[in-house]
């Protein structure tokens, strides 16, 4: 059956494959439209059904398990080729042989996928280039039969080898491909074979032979020949062999084409295929494949040791952010002509994606050898990179995993290289870490942890307790502080810092956010009315920046207090100064429509941040909050006091209230006295407690003492 048409909207895929799983696999692949283009998929599970549907229908691609109930091995791809041989095959297997993917190829697959190595880029590029691949094959196929109607007229080379006078002859266009000019070209048959290549001969005089023997019905053969100039080109080789009266081969003739810009353009689409397109390094692919390589080496004779550096840019997203992208793109350009100058012949620098590069280090003595080129890579990194008449500093997060026979894969190894990485980011940028068992421990503990935070969500197991804003002064509760947790079902009460960062990750925390704001809200109308005081009990709630992000976000909050029947003067948003600086255009007009209404802005963790007066100016915050780490060295020497006596005096010159958190001693409250700070919250007044404790607690007539 002829391949369809292939339009600017479908292509047709014929998937013969009997796992579902897998088939599955390759739809999900392959699901979401690659620009103007869509797969058309058609599955089934056995070879004989597959050579029906090539029968009766037109397909632009096969893709072929290799490994069938009613097929196994090439024999399959042979039947398949032969019922279809217009329609590209791509083999889609399980094996990673590469004798088996070679002998593929050779036969006329047009390309060899490992399954468990293929995403959703590599397999809609590998569709497409084959269908191409195909097509061009197709057209040389028919231009040479053309041709081979008219030789005087063709752009080929005519040889003719007699095989029992062992004379040959070459047509002048044989001279000119090669460059010959006008110089004398002998009549024996090693005018041809001393010009191939090497690497070529031996493969060209067995082709030669199994045709004359009858094992092949023509014979075809790509290699190379030297030319005049000393260079080589490509040719394509093709011929019949006549025989005499005896049955016996007496001569052997064909033509050659000249196919050197064909191969360019096959090895230039192999190197794109396997090259970043940005800085020319292998890419994933290829440093899975050369890491796969030194993997099988190590297991054959340990002495053959190897290792991989996996490290990403810090501050990487902040050049692009403020520097723009073509600087971006200009340093990783940077980088890695830097690096690979630096690098062994033998070892394999690549560009992974994004900021991250790997470095596979093979034939290393041990752990100090990598140490020390992970301490040269710092400083090669540390000096000044200058683009565009910018002066541009980075540094790099190592990660390192060490060859062991523990690897079953090449995707073990960057795995775990990947770990130590953030293991290494996490400690402190510009270092590096060595992988250990313990941090795999940890990355399934964490991945457990996330995936039960996406049930949480979904299962309402988040709570939240209250701890009270007191007076100074007096003692009075003024308002409480909503403060989030995780009812774990296994692992019990589970605090923020153990699961906000990760609900950021995961796009959790803006659904969160909403949830405490509501929870808190209803909660604190519930608490004015039952205890009704002048001014009301307020409530405070943290509040994420990517909340802010949300369009009419302001909208959206003054909903849910009509909702609750709380007043919006009552609710504080207590919102971090990084939190604003994130997100400080999308976070403006928001914040002004919320302090409009009345709505309270404070400023929480003030002094642990960018702590810019000209972003007190300009978000007009009510209140500020002295960390806690300042309130609590209050008693010690050094700077700890001055700094809580000048934030005081701050916000009393900016018309601002003043909270200290993390008040838990009498020592403490005094000094707070002393200086005349209006408020303060910590152990000393109160724990958090749950809602049915502040119920007491207000019922009781507040704090004593």
């Amino acid at each position: 059956m002829e391949a369809a048409a292939l339009t600017d909207s479908s292509i047709r895929v014929l998937l013969i494959e009997d796992s579902q799983a897998e088939a599955d696999l390759v739809r999900a692949l392959l699901s979401e439209p690659a620009g103007d283009i869509s797969f058309d998929i058609h599955h089934v599970q056995r070879l004989a059904a597959g050579l029906d549907r090539l029968k009766q229908d037109p397909y632009d691609v096969v893709l072929l398990d290799l490994n069938l109930p009613d097929s196994s091995g090439l024999a399959g791809y042979a039947e398949v080729s032969e019922t279809g041989p217009r329609v590209p095959v791509i083999i889609f297997s399980n094996v990673a042989d590469q004798e088996l993917a070679r002998r593929a190829v050779r036969q006329g697959a047009q390309d060899y996928l490992i399954k468990r190595e293929v995403d959703a880029k590599l397999l809609r590029h590998a569709i497409r280039y084959s269908i191409e691949r195909k097509r061009t094959e197709e057209a040389l196929r028919e231009s040479e039969e053309r041709y081979a109607l008219a030789v005087e007229g063709a752009n080929d080379a005519i040889w003719d080898w007699n095989l029992r006078a062992q004379s040959a002859y070459f047509s002048p266009r044989w001279r000119a491909m090669l460059a010959l000019g006008e110089s004398a070209v002998g009549d024996t048959i090693d005018e041809w074979f001393g010009r191939v290549h090497r690497d070529d001969l031996e493969g060209l005089r067995e082709a030669l032979a199994q045709h004359m023997r009858g094992d092949s019905d023509h014979f075809q053969y790509e290699h190379r020949l030297c030319t005049a100039r000393g260079d080589f080109l490509w040719v394509l080789t093709r011929g019949l062999v006549v025989r005499g009266s005896d049955g016996a081969a007496c001569r052997f003739a064909g033509s050659m084409t000249d196919i050197t810009q064909r191969k360019q353009a096959e090895y230039q689409l192999l190197h794109d295929a396997m090259h970043d397109a940005l800085t020319g390094l292998p890419n994933r692919s290829l440093c899975l494949d050369r890491l796969d390589i030194a993997l099988r080496q190590y297991r054959r004779d340990e002495q053959h040791r190897f290792a991989v550096l996996y490290f990403d840019l810090n501050r990487f997203k902040y050049i692009n952010d403020s520097l723009g992208h073509s600087v971006g793109d200009a340093l990783l350009v940077a980088v890695a002509r830097r690096l690979e100058k630096f690098l062994r012949p033998g070892d394999t620098l690549g560009r992974l994606g994004g900021d991250e590069f790997a470095i596979l280090l093979n034939n290393v003595e041990g752990l100090g050898s990598v140490t020390h080129i992970s301490e040269r890579v710092h400083e090669l990194l540390a000096r000044e990179f200058c683009i565009d008449s910018h002066e541009v500093f980075t540094s790099a997060s190592i990660g390192v995993a060490m060859a062991s026979h523990k690897y079953q894969n090449a995707e073990e190894v960057l795995r775990d290289a990947d770990l130590a990485m953030y293991k290494a980011k996490h400690d402190g940028k510009g270092g590096f870490e060595v992988f250990d068992g313990d941090m795999h421990e940890s990355a399934l503990a964490q991945l457990k942890l996330e995936t039960d935070l996406r049930r949480a969500c979904d299962r309402s197991e988040f709570v939240l307790h209250y701890q009270p804003i007191v007076s100074v002064t007096d003692g009075r509760i003024l308002s409480f502080e909503a403060l989030v947790r995780w009812q774990h079902p296994e692992l019990g009460l589970i605090y923020p810092e153990h699961f906000i960062s990760a609900a950021e990750e995961m796009g959790l925390i803006v659904p969160i956010g909403w949830w405490v704001l509501e929870e808190a809200c209803r909660q604190a109308a519930d608490w004015q009315r039952m205890f009704p005081v002048d001014p009301p009990l307020g409530i405070s709630v943290n509040l994420s920046g990517k909340v802010f992000l949300k369009p009419n976000m302001a909208r959206q909050l003054f909903e849910l207090l009509e909702r609750c029947r709380l007043d919006p003067a009552t609710l504080r948003l207590e919102i971090t100064e990084t939190a604003i600086f994130d997100h400080l255009d999308a976070a403006l007009d928001e914040l002004a429509k919320l302090r409009a209404a009345g709505v309270e802005l404070h400023i929480d963790d003030f002094g642990t941040g960018y702590s810019s007066l000209s972003y007190l100016q300009r978000f007009s915050y009510d209140t500020l909050k002295i960390d806690r780490s300042f309130v609590q060295g209050m008693h010690q020497p050094g700077e700890a006091g001055a700094i809580v006596k000048t934030l005081i005096a701050l916000g009393r010159m900016l018309n601002m209230n003043v909270i200290a958190e993390g008040v838990e001693t009498s020592e403490q409250l005094r000094r707070l006295r002393d200086l005349e700070c209006p408020e303060a919250q910590g152990y000393w007044f109160s724990k958090p407690i749950t809602h049915p404790d502040v119920h007491l607690l207000l019922g009781n007539g507040g704090l004593k003492g």
